[in-house]
């Protein structure tokens, strides 16, 4: 019986370069995919796998997201004195209990390991989930928790994996494959960020972890690695190293990479057709256009 994942982490402190100027003053896990902002997308797959605690790691400028998440006492009393119930009903659904969500900063820009390891007081000595806002993942049931349903029969630590053309391992994890029964795959080890030619698979890592607290052990020491920052991937390989079941899982689920100017528009039209009130007059207004 593996202990349960009952705590997320959001590593939300990344300035968002890629889809600049759009996040020059706007935290880009705040930008709007339909109707919601990416971080309550993230939040919604956590919860709906079970996640209890929520810890976010943040930088400067991000105080968006804390609002977000909090009460607008101003914006209430405007709609309930409009009779718009409807609205108040909808905001509240999504709020936090008191003390589910907890926030730290990581001070400099070091990586997505010196991210989660300042998160390590909030974690304790629990498994945990990590999810990466940008990476927007739709499908039914949610990613993570396909993952946990996974997790709960093999242990260790899990990743979410994409296979990609060869050409594009340079931007990801990818995983050294021993083992893939088209599903699960077993892993011996996790190179990040490897030329094409280097590459060990195609295989490559996005934003769904589920990890064992011993990282921390390894994060502690680590030093940088690609990117001259301190990698995520290379304390995995530590565990992997350690004796740590490693797998990935090809989760039955739609990845958008909403960092990506281009991915961010796909997100838009592919979840505004699937809008239960918004579809079928964003299909008219995109045919004038084709």
């Amino acid at each position: 019986m593996q202990k349960p994942v009952r705590k997320a982490v959001f590593p939300v402190a990344g300035l968002g370069t890629r889809i600049l100027p759009a996040t020059k003053a706007m935290p880009k896990e705040m930008l709007t995919v339909v109707d919601k902002p990416l971080i309550q997308y993230a939040i919604e797959e956590a919860r709906d796998a079970g996640i209890e605690q929520f810890y976010f790691v943040t930088g400067r400028a991000k105080d968006a997201i804390e609002d977000h998440f909090d009460l607008a006492f101003e914006l209430d009393a405007t709609l309930r004195e409009r009779g718009r119930t409807d609205l108040l009903d909808e905001l509240g659904a999504w709020l936090p209990a008191a003390g589910e969500f907890a926030f730290t900063r990581q001070q400099r820009p070091l990586g997505l390991g010196h991210a989660i390891w300042c998160a390590r007081h909030l974690v304790g000595d629990e498994p945990f989930a990590v999810l990466l806002v940008d990476d927007l993942m739709v499908g039914t049931p949610p990613c993570l928790k396909q993952m946990i349903d996974a997790y709960q029969a093999i242990g260790g630590n899990l990743v979410a994996v994409v296979d990609v053309p060869r050409d594009q391992t340079r931007r990801y994890g990818v995983l050294d494959v021993i083992a893939d029964d088209g599903t699960l795959v077993r892993a011996k080890g996790v190179v990040e960020k490897p030329e094409p030619a280097a590459a060990p698979s195609t295989l490559t890592i996005v934003g769904r972890y589920i990890i064992q607290p011993e990282i921390f052990g390894h994060l502690v020491d680590l030093q940088p690695g690609a990117g001259n920052e301190i990698q995520l991937t290379d304390a995995l390989d530590r565990l992997i190293a350690d004796g740590q079941p490693f797998h990935g899982l090809r989760a039955a689920a739609r990845r958008f990479d909403c960092g990506d100017k281009l991915g961010y528009l796909e997100a838009n039209v592919a979840l505004g057709l699937r809008h239960p009130a918004l579809g079928s007059e964003l299909r008219r207004i995109l045919a004038t256009y084709l």
